[in-house]
């Protein structure tokens, strides 16, 4: 049986982690996504507003999550996976932000996942396309981020992943960095060829597939074994919801919005064995508070279901 993980973002507290941990592992998950992007919120960097979360030394961060890392432990909850801080870079950001971004909050990230022993650090590629003129001058810039940061990772064990993205353009949602799966698979091979360590991963994420258009299977199938982790959750095609999956259906006969059978389909083609993990945070606080134990046990369920159809279909 597959490993199901979720978000801490509005489960685990900087005050009482150890209850958030203890909440999650009674609602039936046992790894966790650990939302390090909530100490730096993607809307804030774009307006050019840094808190001074990332300006604590190495050991003050150690200090500041020694709650969190013993609360998981007694739980039985493995952080398997974190999100870095996003955009990495804002395009018309002043300099010194973007610096800050890539000198500070990055290599500081990679220092919290390994103190937490986390192997994998998702993080967003550049949304440069539209600006430089082509995907290729886009991972050109993202590739020198991750030049930048795998000598830190490989020293660290962890594996950087990057992840299919949308984005905006004149008000319509189209494909942003990372949507092509047999570009992601080759640069992955030449990234970790050239640091001769698993340096660089995947992170397939459900909605954003959804809202781009891609195939799931077939996406699933070339990335093979890159593929580490996943961000499962669900939208109506239209907006990034984040919401539990099979809540949307495109026509009264309840076919699905998003392709949950290609999903499985691509997962059992490549023998995934790794974690099933929902990035649906904003679904407990949609739901009111008294129902966010259930909202978690429904969402493990759900997990659970899509693990027995993996294997069922093998």
């Amino acid at each position: 049986m597959l490993q199901i993980g979720v978000q801490t973002k509005n489960v685990v507290y900087d005050s009482y982690p150890e209850e958030g941990f203890a909440l999650l592992k009674r609602a039936g998950f046992s790894c966790a996504d650990f939302s390090l992007n909530g100490y730096l919120l993607n809307q804030n960097i774009y307006q050019s507003k840094i808190n001074s979360f990332f300006d604590r030394s190495v050991e003050e961060l150690e200090d500041y999550f020694t709650p969190h890392k013993n609360g998981a432990r007694a739980a039985g909850i493995t952080i398997h996976q974190m999100h870095m801080p996003y955009p990495n870079y804002v395009p018309g950001g002043s300099r010194e932000l973007n610096d800050y971004l890539w000198n500070v909050v990055a290599p500081k990230s990679l220092e919290v996942c390994a103190f937490f022993g986390c192997p994998y650090l998702v993080i967003h590629g550049f949304k440069l396309a539209y600006f430089l003129g082509s995907e290729e001058q886009e991972w050109e810039q993202t590739e020198r981020f991750l030049d930048f940061l795998a000598p830190m990772a490989r020293e660290r064990g962890i594996t950087l992943c990057v992840e299919n993205l949308y984005d905006n353009l004149g008000g319509h949602l189209v494909e942003g960095p990372c949507c092509h799966a047999g570009k992601a698979a080759e640069r992955i091979d030449r990234m970790n060829e050239k640091y001769q360590a698993q340096v660089l991963g995947f992170c397939f994420d459900t909605g954003h597939a959804n809202l781009a258009g891609l195939d799931f299977e077939e996406f699933l199938t070339t990335l093979g074994n890159r593929l580490k982790v996943l961000h499962i959750h669900d939208n109506d095609g239209i907006s990034d919801l984040h919401q539990i999956p099979f809540t949307f259906t495109k026509t009264r006969e309840n076919r699905p919005c998003t392709d949950w059978d290609g999903f499985v389909k691509g997962l059992k083609n490549i023998g995934f064995q790794g974690v099933l993990s929902f990035e649906t945070a904003p679904v407990l606080s949609a739901f009111p508070q008294v129902m966010k134990a259930d909202a978690l046990s429904f969402l493990a369920r759900i997990g659970e279901c899509l693990g027995n159809d993996i294997f069922a279909v093998r």
